[in-house]
This record gives structure tokens, C-alpha cells and sequence, in this order.
């Protein structure tokens, strides 16, 4: 029997009324004696924190797995040059197409730091001088961290660059030893992604209560002022999204692939609707699969290694997603960042959206480590969190839709003929 999905009507819900419900209450209201903001304050610290605590072991697992699944593929030499060149490629591009917008529109900067109490106008001036201060050697201690001196320390520390870099080259390893061997390992670290991913969808079920804490919280520090805001900030996101979807992406298809944009839209339309309605490239995977491999035209052989690794490594529209939020949360607080800062933020975000699960929200875990890398405010993850489900919904959608441009591209780079050769029909069964 399938699993009935949760609908995402209750966090609308929440979203709503922490909204109505911070405005009316401000900072000083309480009920029985319990101050509401502080309320609000301390549930929304502990939802963060359940957050933060599957970062390390779901971001290791999950590039264990899949490096070591895929490196001893006797197929993957050729294509994964060509898949990773894409990968990594269209993932920057979108960054700084990100980058461009929220710089533009800078919605932040619409937020009074002053109104925002996490944080005093000290600590923020503190905050601001330590960027400044360190910015000279931020880049060459990025670099450090990513060969950590002791992997067990940047586990407990939480450094994503040492973990990430040790868990590619764990995972590459693994799959050049003795199978006997291999297996009994693999088999541990994909019963930690999986057991992880059951334990992210736990948390995902507070998440109603989580978001309504979060929103009402702003809400009832910044009141109505906050819509402005948020409203600058969800069309920074969607411009991003929509001039790399629509623009950049169909450039490539037809100068790279010489394949017509239009038809791919059309072949992959099923598999679109499903990725924006269960805000998931996972559980949009077999319907991707299908859509290339039986609408597209791509073959098996190329459309069975290049989805799947997409669905893990490949994630363009949370890339752009995370640059942009991070940027957000830095305007909000009122700290300037220089060029050499915003570009350290362009590389976390590449770097960490690698390891971003294919469920719906799990941007919000990649954020998080980008913005405790660059020193930022943790809470300001509330400033947004209220416009992070529909987001969410059309950041996966182009997450789902450049896997399989890849597909196309890789396959067209191949010599395979039938590709897109015919124009799709409308059915979306």
C-alpha cells in the first residue's frame, strides 16, 4: 500500500496564522504568564537545531553511497567527465544568476537590523568586523579546511568542506577494494542515508509548528514590514530560477545539444508537474527516468547512470536557492559582505548543494551550514522560512528538469541519433 503524502496545506496554514498571530501578539504579549516571543524564540532554536543535527551524517552518507555505487562503474570514465562537467557547470551558473538578482533587488535591505532581537546592534557590528577583518584570509582558509588535520574533529565541528572532500574520496575508495569487502560498508553507509532520510522526515513533521514559530517570531518583531521584504526576496528567487531555467538552460540544449528546447520542455511536462507538486527529485526519479528514457529518446544506458546521479549530486535551483538566502539573511542583518565574501558564499553554495537529499526542505540544512560557515545569524532562516515551500516547489522543478538536460546532452555528445527526433505527444499518463 502506497504511503499517503502529507499535504502541504498545514504549513500554508501555519505560515498564515504565525503571520496574524505575531503581529497581534508583538514582543511583549503573554499567555499564562510565558512571554509569546520568547516562546516562539526558544521552539524555533530547538527546530533549527533538530535541523542541524542530521547535517553531518546525512551529507556523509549520502556521497558515500553514491561516489562508491558509481565508481566502479566500468561505464562511468568518458560519461562522468561529461556529467560532472555539466554538473558543476550549470550549478555556478545559476549561483551567479542568483547572485545578480538578489544584489539588484536587495530585498534584506528592506528588514531595520535594529528590529531584528536575536541580535543586538553590537553583536551585529561584531559580526559585520570579523567578515571584514578575516576576509583576507577567507579564502585560504576555506582551502585548509577542505583537507582537514583530523577528520573526527571536523565530523564533531561540523565542517562541511573536510567532510564532503573525505567522503568523496571515502566513497571513490570503496568501490576499489574487494567486493566481499565493499559491500558490508556500502551496505552500512545506505542504511545510514536511508535511516537519515526517515529521521529528516520525523523533524518534517513538525515542520507546521517549526515554520509557525520561526514566522511569527519575525512577524512580531518587524510586523507587517516583513511582506515587503519577503515579497522582494521570493522574486529575486523566482527570476533566478526562471532566467536559468528558461534561458540559459534551452541556450545550451540548442547550440550544445542542437536538440529544439520546446520538445524537451514538452517530453519532460510529467515529470515537471510531479517534481513542483511533491517538491521532491527523489520521489520524482522514476517519472524523470521514464520522461527521458521513453519520451526524450535517451537510452537506457546513458538515462540509468545520469538521472540518479543527478537526483543526488545535480542541484541547480537549490544552488541558486541557497546563494540567495544566504546573501538575504546578510542584508537583513545589515552586514556587508565584499566581493571576496559573496564569492566564498558562491562556493559554499556549490560545494554544499552536492549534498543536499532529494526531499522536500532539505535546502533549509544546506543553508544552514552556509551560513555557519560564513559566520551569519543562524536564525535568520525565519526571515524566509514562510516563502520556503513554494520556492521549494520550483527549485525542484528546475533541479529535475537540468538533470535531464544532462541527459540529453551527455546523450547527444554520444552520437545517439533519436534523441528528441520526434515531437512528444501532449499524454501525461
Amino acid at each position: 500500500m502506497r504511503k499517503k503524502k502529507k499535504s502541504p496545506i498545514f504549513v500554508f496554514a501555519a505560515i498564515i496564522l504565525a503571520m496574524i498571530i505575531g503581529s497581534i501578539s508583538g514582543t511583549d504579549a503573554t499567555l499564562f504568564g510565558i512571554n509569546l516571543y520568547n516562546l516562539y524564540d526558544t521552539l524555533g532554536k530547538i527546530f533549527i537545531n533538530a535541523l542541524t543535527l542530521v547535517v553531518v551524517p546525512l551529507v556523509s552518507s549520502s556521497i558515500i553511497s553514491g561516489i562508491a555505487r558509481i565508481g566502479g562503474d566500468g561505464s562511468f570514465g568518458r560519461l562522468g567527465g561529461k556529467m560532472f562537467s555539466f554538473y558543476f557547470g550549470t550549478s555556478l551558473v545559476a549561483i551567479l544568476v542568483g547572485l545578480l538578482f538578489v544584489n539588484i533587488l536587495n530585498p534584506g535591505g528592506h528588514i531595520p537590523p535594529e528590529t531584528l532581537k536575536s541580535y543586538s546592534v553590537d553583536e551585529i557590528a561584531q559580526i559585520q568586523q570579523h567578515i571584514s577583518t578575516q576576509e583576507g584570509h577567507k579564502i585560504t582558509e576555506v582551502f585548509m579546511q577542505i583537507v582537514p588535520a583530523n577528520i573526527v574533529d571536523a565530523f564533531s565541528s561540523g565542517q562541511m568542506l573536510g567532510l564532503i572532500f573525505f567522503s568523496v574520496l571515502f566513497g571513490y575508495s570503496l568501490s576499489k577494494i574487494e567486493s566481499s569487502i565493499s559491500t558490508t560498508l556500502l551496505n552500512f553507509w545506505q542504511g545510514v542515508f536511508h535511516t537519515m532520510i526517515q529521521f529528516t522526515h520525523l523533524i518534517m513533521k513538525v515542520l507546521p509548528l517549526g515554520v509557525f514559530c520561526l514566522v511569527a517570531k519575525v512577524f512580531a518583531t518587524t510586523g507587517i514590514e516583513s511582506l515587503r521584504s519577503l515579497g522582494l526576496f521570493t522574486v529575486a528567487v523566482l527570476l533566478g530560477l526562471g532566467t536559468f531555467m528558461f534561458i540559459a538552460i534551452p541556450l545550451l540544449l540548442k547550440y550544445v545539444g542542437k536538440v529544439k528546447p520546446r520538445r524537451h520542455f514538452k517530453a519532460m511536462a510529467p515529470a515537471l508537474i510531479t517534481a513542483f507538486s511533491t517538491s521532491s527529485s527523489s520521489a520524482t526519479l522514476p517519472i524523470t527516468i521514464e520522461c527521458v528514457e521513453k519520451r526524450a529518446g535517451v537510452s537506457n544506458r546513458i538515462c540509468s547512470l545520469v538521472i540518479p546521479l543527478g537526483t543526488s549530486i545535480n542541484m541547480s535551483g537549490s544552488a541558486l536557492y541557497e546563494c540567495v538566502a544566504a546573501m538575504f539573511v546578510a542584508q537583513a542583518y545589515g552586514i556587508d559582505l565584499s566581493f571576496s565574501t559573496q564569492f566564498l558564499i558562491v562556493l559554499l553554495s556549490l560545494i554544499t548543494s552536492v549534498g543536499v537529499a532529494g526531499v522536500p526542505s532539505a535546502s533549509l540544512v544546506a543553508i544552514i551550514v552556509i551560513l555557519k560557515a560564513m559566520g551569519l545569524p543562524l536564525e535568520g532562516i525565519g526571515l524566509f522560512v514562510a516563502v520556503d515551500r513554494i520556492l521549494d516547489m520550483c527549485r525542484t522543478t528546475v533541479n529535475v528538469f537540468s538533470d535531464s538536460c544532462c541527459a540529453v546532452l551527455v546523450a547527444k555528445s554520444e552520437g545517439e541519433k533519436e534523441v528528441l527526433s520526434r515531437e512528444p505527444s501532449l499524454d501525461m499518463e
